[in-house]
Formats: structure tokens, sequence, C-alpha cells
């Protein structure tokens, strides 16, 4: 049976230069901390004494430590060269990690800023930049299979111009799976720029947005991965697909001590980063047909799989809902999120 076949007849019934090396059995076997994970707190204007917003990365490093993470993933867009001073020599006190958050050049005007951006990552001594290669989510920005065509061409290019800097300064620059790339397409693309500096950063919640097993996407994505982000995925049905939300680690449906597995065994120095972002439910629409305009290669087994997933991990309480909440208590609500998610990392994945 056709993808399209199928969806129609389900719809109905559907109401899913080198650095230093960390110290080992320090911060690099305990769980960080994504920038994006503080979403609510990360430049915040609300004025709040529990939870004051992070001003700067320095800010938020000192908190990861505070807490008992092992490092962060941080943008490092507009950083000077003193400023990824303080940010070194704040880090290697703490002795956490750091690793960037960085855009990539999109035509060769763009090149010099982005070299001077990593020049001062390294300086503060990240080995590692995660990136995204598109703005937005696959099934939201594209609306047509040329579209999205257009997308891949576009991103090898900025690959390809970011790879020699990348060499230059010997940092490697990490690919996230974004809701954009399936697996196969990034696999395919890192295959294509054959560069040991450009990677993947392996997220293990996002592609279900894309129909994706985690299971697959993660073993797919493993021995190509420089970074990742960890978190917890629920799920429920609505009339147009289903809802997709993170949860804190371990209340969700993904099997993370499978998944952490997998990933050590690639690389036993892979550093697990938490992305818990504290928000409303993603609404993934898989019962309409402008969703599947770039997917002409899903069969209608594959999507049927997907749905089964979808009704058979349907979450027992209504999905986590924080927009209509005060701002301190959506700040309460995050950095408890967060905190429980560590505490699981330490006694459920060994990350401590």
């Amino acid at each position: 049976m056709k993808r399209r076949q199928f969806l129609q007849s389900t719809a109905m019934g559907f109401g899913a230069l080198s650095l230093p090396e960390f110290p080992k059995g320090a911060a690099s076997n305990r769980m960080g901390i994504v920038v994006h994970s503080y979403a609510s707190r990360w430049n915040s204007k609300v004025e709040s004494a529990k939870y004051p917003g992070f001003q700067n990365a320095v800010d938020l490093l000192e908190h990861c430590h505070q807490i008992g993470a092992g490092g962060m993933q941080v943008v490092v867009k507009d950083w000077s060269v003193d400023f990824a001073k303080k940010v070194r020599d704040r880090r290697e006190k703490l002795g956490l990690y750091v690793e960037g958050s960085i855009g990539v050049p999109k035509k060769a005007e763009d090149v010099p800023a982005f070299e001077n951006e990593v020049k001062n990552a390294r300086e503060a001594g990240a080995q590692i930049l995660r990136t995204v290669c598109s703005g937005g989510r696959r099934y939201e920005i594209f609306h047509s299979e040329q579209a999205f065509l257009d997308f891949k061409k576009s991103a090898l290019v900025s690959l390809q111009l970011a790879e020699p800097i990348l060499r230059k300064y010997k940092v490697k620059l990490a690919v996230e799976n974004h809701k954009d790339w399936q697996a196969n397409d990034l696999v395919a693309a890192l295959k294509q720029l054959n560069s040991e500096w450009i990677g993947a950063t392996l997220d293990f919640g996002n592609n279900i947005a894309l129909m994706e097993d985690s299971a697959h996407v993660v073993q797919a994505l493993a021995p190509y991965m420089f970074s990742t982000h960890i978190k917890d995925m629920a799920v429920e049905e609505y009339p147009d697909g289903f809802l997709l939300s993170e949860v804190p680690l371990g209340k969700g449906i993904l099997d993370l001590p499978k998944l952490v597995g997998i990933c050590q065994k690639h690389n036993p120095d892979i550093t697990f980063s938490l992305e818990m972002i504290t928000r409303d439910p993603l609404e993934i629409p898989c019962l309409k047909p402008d969703y599947w305009a770039t997917f002409e290669d899903v069969s209608g087994r594959e999507f049927a799989q997907a749905l089964q997933m979808i009704r058979k991990n349907k979450s027992a309480s209504p999905l986590p809902r924080v927009a209509q909440l005060r701002p301190e208590e959506r700040l309460a609500i995050e950095e408890s999120n967060i905190i429980e998610s560590l505490k699981y990392s330490k006694e459920k994945l060994g990350l401590h």
C-alpha cells in the first residue's frame, strides 16, 4: 500500500591546533546541559531572586557547576577574545567541558566571521561545535520535494565552506538532526563530505517528529557523532496527528540505557548533553497531506509502524503545558525538570 493511500484510509480512525584532553573520570563522565534547556532563563528579563537570568556563558557555566552538571553546550556568537579567555579560565578551574553552538557560512563572504567564531570558541576550550542546517522543522518550512532537495544542496555548500576553517583550527563541527534530516539523509551527507572534522550531533528524540524510530536513528548516526542531545519524549494523539513533548529523563518512551549504551560503544568518551526544553507540546500534523510533501519514499508500512508506536506509548497523563503559567512558575518547572534529569542520569545511566 502506498503511503498516501494508507494516510487516507487511517486518518478518520486516528483522531504520534589540538587542545588538552579533559581529565578522565571527571566532567567527561557527567551529563552536561545544552543552553536550550534554559529557554526561559537564558537572557531572561524576568526579575527573579531564586532563578536569575543567565546573561552569558560564564553565568551558565557557574550554574552547571552548582547543580553538578559536567559541562555545557552554548552559543558562541559575538564572543570577544577576552570573553573567550574568561570562559576558558573558569572552565579549567571548575573542570567542566565546553561545547559551542554555531551557525555555518551560507556564502563565501560569511567565512571570515565564521572563522572568528571558531577561533574564539577554540580559545575557550571548545573542541566541538554543534550546528544546524535549517532554521525550522522540515514539515513546517518545506512544502515540496524540490524545496527540500534545494535545502540539502545549500547545506552541503555551507559545510564545504566551513571545512577548511575547521581543519585549520582542529575543531570538529557536529551537524544536528534538527527535525530536518532523516537519519539516512544525514549519514549520506556526511559520507559525501568525507571530512574527519564534520560529523553529527545526535539528538535522541527529534526524529520522532519525522516518523523515525529513535533506536534506528541512534544506530545510524552513532558512528558519526561528535556530540549528543540526550532527552526523553512523551506523545499523545490529536486530530491532525500527534503531540510531542520533552519530559524529564526516565518519564518518557525512550529506552535511554539502551541508547546511551549504543553511543558509548561507538565512542566511550562521548559527552552527553541534556536538552530538556520546558514548553508546550509540539504538533506533528502527520495526518495532513502537506506534512508529507518532502517524504515521498515513506511506505505505508513505515507509517503504520510509526502510528502504532504513538498509540502504544500514549502518555497516561496529559502532556505538560506551561505557556499559561506565570514567568516565575515556568522558571521553577524548568529548573525542576533539569535537576530531575541530572538525578536520573547519575542513578540510572551511570553518568556521574
